[in-house]
C-alpha cells in the first residue's frame, strides 16, 4: 500500500490516497457565493481521492474573514452546484466543508452584534474586517443555553443544503480553534452548565452537531476535523491526550467515515517537545478510515500508509500548487520528474482574496 493505491471510502472508491485539504481562499462574490472560479479550482484537483472545500460557514455569525462562501442561502447552493457539476465531470470527489468560526471574528461581520463562543474570555489576535482593516479580535459573548440547540440547527441545515448542493459528503470542522474547538478545550469553554466543566459535558455540543449531521447523511459520507495542539487566537487545553482519547471513541462509535487529524509532523505548529502525539492515538480508538495532515511530503506521505499509520494523507499548500499533483507525486517515484524543480511552488502572496493569479493559473505538466 502507498499514496497511489485505492481506497473504498463509505461508497466512494477512490483512485488514490491523496485528498485536497481545506484552504480558505477569501474569494467569494457578494453574498458570500462562491467565486464561478471556484469550479475551474475545483475540477483542476479532481485526480485526487477526494476534495475537502474551503470552510463554509452554516451561518452569517459563522464568519470571521472577508469573502468567505457560506452554504445558508439558496444563492451559495446554486453557486456551490456549479462546483460539484464541474468536478463530477471531471471524475472527481467533494466533500464540503461546514464550519462556524465562533469567537475568531469580529463585529464588523455582524452588524455591530459580538461574536459568540462558549464562553466570553479575552482572545489575542488581529483579523481583517470586511473593508481590509486589521482590527484587534474583541472578547465575545457566551452562546445562550437556549441558543445552542440552533447552532446545532445551523450545523444540519449547511449539512441539507450541502445534499442539494451535490457534494458527495461533508466535513464537520472540529478544528483549528474555531466554535466546536471552542466548546471542547477545557481553556476556552469555562461554562458551568451542561455544555461546560466536565469532559463529557465539553463534548456535548461537538457530538450534538455531529449526530445532526450524520442525520441528514449517514455516517459514511461524513468525516470530524480535529487540531489537538492549536494554539493560535488563545486557544489552549490543560490536557490534549485525556480530551482527545475521550472524544475520538466517540466519535468512532458513530463509525464516520474518516477522521481527519491536523497535527504537524514538523515546525512552530507541530506538538510542543515533548508531548505525546495524538495521531497514533487517533490511529488505535478511531475504527474506520484515518486522514492525516499537517506538513506531509511525498515521501513522509508514503510512508505513513505503509506503515498502517494512516489510511489518507491530506495535503495543502502543495495541492494547492500543483492541481495535478497526484500525477506529478507519481512521475517524481519514477524517476521521470525532479523532485524540487518538478514541483509548482505556492505564492503565498495570492492564499487569500484576488482573481486568477494563484488560484487557477497554477500549471499542470503537458
Amino acid at each position: 500500500m502507498n499514496l497511489f493505491s485505492s481506497y473504498k471510502l463509505g461508497p466512494m472508491e477512490m483512485p488514490n490516497r491523496i485528498v485536497l485539504s481545506a484552504l480558505t481562499r477569501c474569494r467569494a462574490v457578494e453574498g458570500n457565493v462562491p467565486n464561478p472560479l471556484a469550479a475551474t479550482y475545483y475540477s483542476q484537483r479532481a485526480s485526487g481521492g477526494f476534495l475537502l472545500t474551503e470552510a463554509t460557514q452554516v451561518t452569517p455569525m459563522g464568519q470571521g474573514y472577508p469573502n468567505t462562501p457560506g452554504i445558508h442561502s439558496p444563492e451559495q447552493v446554486k453557486g456551490w452546484i456549479k462546483v460539484t457539476d464541474a468536478v463530477h465531470e471531471a471524475g472527481g470527489r467533494i466533500f464540503l466543508q461546514l464550519w462556524h468560526v465562533g469567537r475568531v471574528s469580529l463585529p464588523d461581520f455582524h452588524g455591530g452584534e459580538l461574536p459568540v463562543s462558549a464562553s466570553a474570555l479575552p482572545v489575542e489576535g488581529e483579523l481583517t474586517n470586511p473593508k481590509g482593516e486589521r482590527k484587534k479580535i474583541v472578547t465575545p459573548r457566551a452562546l445562550e443555553l437556549s441558543e445552542i440547540p440552533k447552532v446545532v440547527e445551523q450545523f444540519k441545515k449547511g449539512a441539507e443544503n450541502a445534499l442539494a448542493a451535490g457534494f458527495d459528503g461533508v466535513e464537520v470542522h472540529g478544528a483549528n480553534t474555531y466554535l466546536l474547538e471552542q466548546f471542547l478545550k477545557d481553556g476556552s469553554n469555562h461554562r458551568t452548565d451542561a455544555y461546560g466543566g466536565s469532559l463529557e459535558n465539553r463534548m456535548r455540543l461537538p457530538l450534538e452537531v455531529v449526530d445532526a449531521v450524520v442525520g441528514v447523511w449517514g455516517p459514511e459520507r461524513v468525516g470530524y476535523r480535529i487540531s489537538p495542539y492549536s494554539t493560535a487566537y488563545s486557544m489552549s487545553d490543560s490536557n490534549p491526550v485525556a480530551t482527545y482519547s475521550a472524544f475520538i471513541p466517540e466519535l468512532s462509535k458513530r463509525k464516520l467515515a474518516y477522521l481527519d487529524v491536523l497535527e504537524y509532523i514538523a515546525g512552530p505548529q507541530a506538538p510542543p517537545s515533548g508531548a505525546t502525539r495524538i495521531t497514533p492515538i487517533a490511529r488505535k480508538l478511531f475504527h474506520q478510515a484515518l486522514a492525516v495532515n499537517g506538513g506531509y511530503d511525498l515521501h513522509s506521505g508514503n510512508r505513513i500508509i505503509e506503515s498502517g499509520g494512516a489510511d489518507l494523507v491530506v495535503y495543502g499548500r502543495l495541492f494547492l500548487a500543483n492541481p495535478d499533483l497526484p500525477a506529478r507525486f507519481n512521475w517524481i517515484l519514477e524517476g521521470k520528474l525532479d523532485p524540487v524543480k518538478g514541483l509548482n511552488a505556492p505564492d503565498p502572496s495570492t492564499f487569500y482574496g484576488g482573481g486568477e493569479k494563484g488560484y487557477t493559473d497554477y500549471p499542470k505538466l503537458p
